[in-house]
């Protein structure tokens, strides 16, 4: 019995292709045309060797050779396929951070692209030798913000890190209780401070913090007062904080550098949209803040960036500290954050960056672009409706306010699962889900991503 079992499994095994057999057919050739030999070859290793285990623990019999090159085919898409790739977002948060924040707009794809190649990154064109990468977009900060220098370094929480350590290591840094915030990902105001060599002084109470709470600690070990905005959530009822004026005033009799970790990168006025103020960049530097940094990929519309800009003798310190390298931006960030920061010295920001066209949408327009996806998709057999709704800014700014909108809200007999379909999709689709059905915001989908968005429903619903 045991004897006929081996000669069946020996059988069973012998029925396996060979290895140069299933790749030098035709499908074998296709593969390898696409992946290359040695992991085509891989692939099919794999499999083969997957084929024995299975026969020998008398599992199955022998896979056909269509089915063992189905097998590497799907293994080599797992294993070579960007794990980066590109969603559409119709979950009505514009700056949605798990989703990489803010969109670029067309100039900045453009600049990306122009610079892919060789640039003059740290080339000096007039005078024909080595350069610094830190010129490039100063200019424009300088411009667009009022202060004297700026400094670009990879993002924001970078920019929070190299201007305590370069200015404060070993100093007390001054900070309201109430502004010891954490963002995102577990990002800590103190646990920042720490990393940097200053010494965390924390003055007021939770909710209200007096300017003559800083005043009484000032010392000659004082390095800086640090303020950051809660951007990420709001402190409402009985609060109190002195102003950025006050601050910088108090600082300045004792020659005490201010700064600002403003955070959202706010140039323009979002009251304006019926969103709540935001604290403007400019409003800062006015305000007689020393530096004051921000994110290049929130409010401001960019790249991933922290920006930094103030005082020339603060930023020029910033610029000689070792930490700065480590930090610096690449020339894609510089080409991207150019180019966004060219839309607003042109006038041409609201128009041309998209979180800003997002905003400024009127519900109007919205209405009717819901609408016509809710009648083609109910076209082809699914129950929609058109229902009233809110957006979100996200990405740690304005919490609590919101801009109203027109969703698609597709029934389902099981969301979840319509959801889960959506982001299976060639393009994944990222919805949401209330009330028991999924919801479609159109704020949030790029102008020519609705054909797409669209087809993509339909697959997954199918």
């Amino acid at each position: 019995m045991v004897k006929d079992e081996a000669r069946v499994t020996n059988h069973t095994l012998r029925q396996l292709p060979s290895v140069e057999k299933v790749l030098g057919s035709t499908v074998g050739q296709e593969l390898i045309a696409v992946y290359g030999r040695s992991l085509v070859l891989e692939a099919v290793r794999q499999q083969l060797d997957q084929q024995r285990e299975a026969i020998l623990a008398g599992e199955n019999g022998p896979v056909s050779e269509a089915g063992l090159l189905a097998a590497a085919h799907e293994w080599l898409v797992e294993t070579i396929s960007p794990t980066l790739r590109p969603v559409i977002n119709a979950t009505g948060v514009i700056v949605h951070t798990n989703l990489g924040r803010a969109p670029l707009s067309a100039a900045a794809r453009r600049a990306l692209q122009e610079v892919a190649d060789y640039s003059n990154l740290e080339y000096d064109l007039d005078a024909g030798g080595r350069g610094s990468r830190t010129v490039h977009a100063e200019q424009q900060l300088v411009q667009l913000t009022g202060a004297e220098a700026a400094l670009v370094v990879n993002n924001n929480a970078a920019a929070v890190l190299l201007m305590l350590a370069a200015l404060c290591p070993g100093r007390d840094v001054i900070i309201s209780r109430g502004q010891l915030v954490e963002i995102g990902g577990g990002f800590r105001v103190p646990d920042v401070l720490a990393q940097s060599g200053a010494h965390l002084v924390e003055v007021g109470t939770t909710n209200r913090t007096h300017l003559h709470d800083f005043a009484r600690v000032l010392t000659p070990f004082t390095g800086a007062i640090m303020v950051a905005h809660h951007s990420n959530f709001k402190m409402i009822g009985f609060t109190t904080e002195p102003t950025l004026a006050e601050l910088a005033e108090l600082g300045h009799q004792d020659g005490i550098p201010v700064l600002f970790d403003q955070g959202s990168g706010a140039l323009l006025d979002t009251a304006v949209y019926g969103l709540d103020p935001e604290p403007l960049v400019t409003a800062a530097i006015d305000a007689g803040v020393d530096l004051v940094s921000f994110s290049g990929d929130k409010l401001l519309g960019g790249p991933q960036a922290g920006i930094i800009c103030g005082r020339a003798n603060l930023v020029q310190e910033l610029k000689r500290h070792p930490l700065a390298r480590a930090l610096r931006a690449d020339k894609l960030c510089l080409a991207a954050l150019s180019a966004t920061l060219h839309s607003y010295l042109t006038g041409r920001a609201v128009t041309e960056i998209p979180i800003w066209q997002m905003i400024a949408r009127p519900l109007a327009t919205l209405a009717e672009q819901a609408a016509g996806w809710a009648a083609r998709l109910a076209s082809a057999g699914l129950e929609t409706a058109v229902v009233a709704g809110q957006s979100t800014v996200g990405g740690g700014s304005l919490p609590g306010t919101s801009l109203p909108t027109s969703l698609v809200a597709v029934s389902h007999r099981a969301p979840d699962e319509l959801a889960a379909a959506l982001r299976r999709q060639p393009v994944p689709v990222i919805a949401r889900i209330q009330d028991g059905r999924l919801l479609l915001d159109p704020r949030t989908v790029l102008p020519d991503q609705a054909d797409t968005l669209l087809e993509m429903v339909l697959r997954a619903a199918a």
